[in-house]
Order: structure tokens, then sequence, then C-alpha cells
């Protein structure tokens, strides 16, 4: 493992919060990450963020709000 640096731990960043990096680059950013206060507070942030996303995505609309929404659209589909 090597320390890939601020440049490439900030490019990488999102793709390594989602585990979606091979396992050297994901190695080498944790490596950084561990060393880099600075890096490190963007990817704590970047993990806050996500987790408030994924909650936010959670919650569903009420049914008869899903109704009225399905509803509008079939009839925009059909209308125009």
């Amino acid at each position: 493992m090597t320390d890939c640096g601020c440049e490439q731990a900030k490019q990488d960043l999102e793709e390594y919060l989602h585990h979606e990096l091979e396992r050297g680059l994901y190695a080498d950013i944790t490596e950084h990450l561990m060393g880099c206060i600075d890096c490190a507070q963007e990817a704590r942030i970047g993990v806050l963020l996500t987790e408030a996303v994924r909650r936010a995505c959670r919650d569903t609309a009420p049914a008869e709000l899903r109704t009225q929404i399905i509803t509008r659209l079939h009839l925009t589909v059909v209308e125009g």
C-alpha cells in the first residue's frame, strides 16, 4: 500500500464511500485518510451526507399522496 495523496483521495472519495473502488486503491485511500486530518474530515462529512440521503430516501409518501401523483401522471400521459 502507498499513500495516494490528497488529490487522488478527494477525486475518488465518492466511490470510496460507496465501496466502488478496486481493493488496492481503496486500501491506498484508507491509508491516506488515516494520516491526513483534512481528507479524513472531508470523508466524515461525506459519510454524514450519504447517511442523511439514505435516511431521507427510506421514507415514503403516504398512500393517498402516491395515488394522487400516479393519477395525475397518468392523466398527463393520456392527455399530452
